[in-house]
């Protein structure tokens, strides 16, 4: 999996970093997500698909890619 992020399209709900602290942040000064790990574990894949089909603004792209 690689993940990226349109922070120009984030709107700084926070649903991600709630959800998968482990892969998402957000910035302190204006709460802009912060992406922590392009490529997570395999156990964090299916909480990360869904902070991504939870995104209000869809700033959030998963690719699935073959190790």
């Amino acid at each position: 999996m690689r993940i990226s992020v349109d922070e120009d399209r984030c709107c700084g709900s926070g649903q991600c970093s709630m959800l998968v602290p482990e892969v998402f942040d957000q910035r302190e000064d204006d709460g802009i997500v912060a992406l922590l790990d392009a490529s997570p574990p395999t156990q964090l894949h299916d909480s990360v698909r869904e902070a991504a089909d939870m995104c209000p603004t869809s700033a959030i792209q998963v690719e699935d890619v073959e190790d």
